[in-house]
């Protein structure tokens, strides 16, 4: 049996040498070619988002809303991996990929398969969805599906509010061809001149301020849009008066994105990051999407302005730039959405009076309560925990971290009024959370402004764990309470990412907590901890002991299982942990929702392995690692993916889950999940992600979301009965 001191004190340095070479002489044991390409492991991610646009028993409106979830995905990989490679060949450093493979290779077959993933994504709009809404009522025309009337009413709104604020720039000799900032959508418009006969060139960018699809009228349900981009292309003759128009066409250029901070070499953390955030919005161009009617003249006038190659262009029928399609699904049409799922309040923080307000310290004194969002409520739980304490004269310090938060966050609220009480508030702030840098740097100054204490990690470390500690003194002695959850501290995606959070006040975790918070507000992350597993030292070794210890029992002939639900599964010294142990005989399950490097089909080696994909109305956030250890499991939630950037260059936290009743419900979970009458997406023995999602008789197989949400319901009523 494997204890959670072991974890701490019972590892000397001897030890772990030993494990290492242990561990070094397994690997040689193993086939060489036992990965999976994790960027082609990522585009089959979005492929699975893809289905379910396809999938037309899915609602019309959330059928858009999955198209639209492709294109925003798709633009992050390219702004991120793809000009990741691209700078890694630039600059010389071309290491081989996680397979061995070079690069250039790789972006090669990304190219491929990238193209065929946004001919089919556009495909799926026009053939599939544009034509579901219809039927729906819900029309997206285009300028030759109106009626004079129409046209002559869109006028006037062109009139009044989008021509004000377009910005033709035209080039010629005394004009250089402007800067396309990313992801921008614009119109390449070419014009002779009606006294000279000279042709020009002009770009339009279509304002992205204003709603991609303008409204052209409607009659109860029924309603049809016109897509800004072609009210504008019809009513050029306006910005160009005196001029021919001879041609127009869409275009959408991607650039790279992300942010290199050299941190060791910075004084000023922020003040470098907003350097490098104006930096980032002229990188080098990585895609071009143009209509696939744009006539070569132009589209050879942008490859050469933009120093973009043909492998980089992407021909796609129109509209471009389907991230539009969020605002369609935000229409107010309950028939073609998912139906609604009400979060409730968890049963522990359930107010004893009808009318009355919970007292949540008292309930988390009761006993460690697992809450379950967005199936429970997170403003009821952690958000009311935290303005509770905020409030409560007997708080004396709460210390927080924040990776990325709303806008109008009322933690940053919380925190602030718990600050100018008089409390001791420490947040750190991790400003170089990936495309919310800005406005973690917004919310770091608000709150030093009002007195919290405010850090941003380690040097050379983002701190990614989720963590809230409340230190309150009562009965003459200082008492723990603490959280730790595998989501952020955002009431908006709370609503949409499925999370779990612990709450307890055990000691051991108070302890841990102080000390982890002491480290991240000072210089290193050294100590190892009680019932913490804390990345980048600890963290992987210890998983990797859990592993091996399944592994051992196994040869013992003890039943032995790992179960790892995690978003991506890249790690190859896991991988490997997990292949010695399918080899002993441990029933090895991995539920992962996007990057899977690790390949099933490998004989004697990966026979008692299974992998699942389940992709739904919620985005599945969590990470749990639940071990069988010999009939007395030990199982863990956290933040931690299984990616070097999460066990080597991110603070992460893992804390092992012991109430009896929680370790059952995350077991129970897993259950359902791998479970092969859930619809999810099986890896099959030749690696292809398969969706099953209807029995032999065609009906649908059990949806792990509404069978999750209907359950957290029941336990409810029963609650409400007694």
């Amino acid at each position: 049996m494997i204890h959670t001191e072991a974890l701490d004190s019972g590892l000397g340095d001897a030890d772990d040498d030993d494990f290492d070479q242990a561990v070094e002489t397994y690997d040689s044991q193993l086939p060489e070619n036992r990965y999976q390409d994790r960027e082609i492991s990522w585009l089959a991610f979005n492929r699975r988002v893809l289905e379910l646009a396809e999938d037309p028993s899915v609602p019309a409106l959330e059928r858009a809303n999955f198209l639209a979830i492709f294109a925003s995905n798709l633009d992050e990989f390219f702004m991120v991996r793809v000009a990741g490679l691209k700078r890694r060949i630039v600059t010389g450093l071309a290491v081989p990929t996680n397979v061995g493979r070079a690069p250039l290779d790789v972006l090669t077959d990304i190219s491929g398969e990238a193209h065929a993933l946004q001919v089919r994504h556009a495909d799926a709009w026009n053939s599939l969805v544009r034509p579901a809404l219809a039927d729906a009522g819900i029309d997206i025309v285009s300028w030759g599906d109106l009626t004079d009337e129409e046209r002559t009413l869109l006028y006037d709104y062109f009139q009044g509010q989008v021509f004000p604020v377009l910005m033709p720039l035209a080039v010629d000799p005394a004009h250089p061809f402007p800067y396309i900032s990313g992801l921008s959508l614009n119109l390449a418009i070419r014009i002779r001149n009606a006294r000279t006969g000279r042709q020009e060139f002009a770009r339009l960018k279509v304002p992205p301020m204003l709603p991609r699809f303008v409204q052209v009228r409607a009659d109860g349900h029924s309603v049809r849009y016109l897509p800004l981009e072609d009210l504008i292309a019809h009513n050029l003759k306006d910005l160009f008066p005196g001029m021919e128009i001879l041609d127009h066409h869409a275009f959408r250029l991607t650039r790279n994105e992300d942010v290199v901070i050299e941190e060791d070499e910075t004084e000023n953390l922020i003040q470098a990051l907003e350097a490098e955030l104006l930096r980032r919005r002229f990188g080098p161009p990585i895609r071009l999407e143009v209509g696939d009617d744009m006539d070569d003249v132009t589209l050879d006038l942008l490859i050469s302005e933009l120093d973009i190659t043909q492998q980089e262009v992407y021909r796609l029928p129109g509209p471009l730039d389907l991230r539009g399609l969020f605002d369609l699904a935000r229409i107010d049409r309950p028939d073609l959405h998912f139906p609604p799922h009400v979060p409730t309040t968890a049963v522990a923080f359930q107010p004893s009076e009808q009318n009355g307000r919970a007292d949540l310290f008292a309930a988390i004194r009761k006993g460690d309560v697992l809450v379950h969002h967005p199936y429970e409520s997170f403003t009821t739980s952690v958000q009311a925990f935290l303005e509770q304490a905020a409030k409560d004269p007997h708080v004396l310090a709460i210390k927080q971290t924040l990776y990325r938060t709303s806008g109008d966050s009322p933690i940053v609220k919380a925190l602030i009024d718990a600050a100018e009480a008089g409390k001791q508030v420490l947040a750190l702030v991790e400003v170089k959370a990936r495309f919310d840098e800005a406005a973690n740097i917004v919310w770091a100054r608000k709150l030093e402004k009002a007195g919290v204490h405010v850090v941003y990690g380690l040097v050379g470390l983002k701190t990614h764990c989720k963590l809230l500690h409340v230190i309150r003194q009562e009965d003459g002695a200082l008492r723990s309470y603490s959280h730790i959850g595998t989501g952020n501290y955002n009431p908006k995606t709370s609503r949409l990412y499925e999370d779990f959070g612990l709450f307890t006040t055990d000691e051991l975790v108070g302890r841990d907590l102080t000390r982890l918070f002491n480290e991240l507000s000072g210089y290193a992350i050294e100590k190892k901890f009680k019932r913490l597993l804390v990345a980048p030292l600890h963290l992987r070794k210890g998983l990797l002991r859990l592993i091996d210890a399944e592994r051992r029992n196994a040869q013992d002939g003890k039943p032995a299982s790992v179960r790892i639900k995690v978003n991506s599964m890249v790690d190859e010294q896991i991988i490997d942990a997990l292949y010695r142990a399918s080899q002993a005989g441990v029933k090895v399950d991995v539920w992962v929702r996007g990057i899977c490097s690790l390949k099933l089909g490998l004989d004697g080696v990966t026979d008692n392995i299974t992998v699942r994909s389940i992709l739904g109305r919620y985005l599945e956030h969590s990470r749990i690692f639940a071990f069988h250890n010999d009939g007395d499991p030990q199982v863990y939630i956290g933040s931690a993916d299984m990616m070097h950037r999460n066990l080597d260059r991110r603070v992460e936290a893992l804390v092992r889950v012991t109430g009896a009743a929680h370790v059952t419900e995350l077991i129970d979970l897993f259950d359902l999940a791998m479970s092969d009458t859930t619809s999810s997406w099986r890896l099959s023995q030749d690696n292809e992600w398969v969706r099953h999602h209807l029995d032999g008789r065609g009906r649908p197989l059990v949806d792990l979301q509404d069978k999750t949400m209907a359950a957290v319901q029941r336990r409810r009523r029963v609650r409400a009965v007694r």
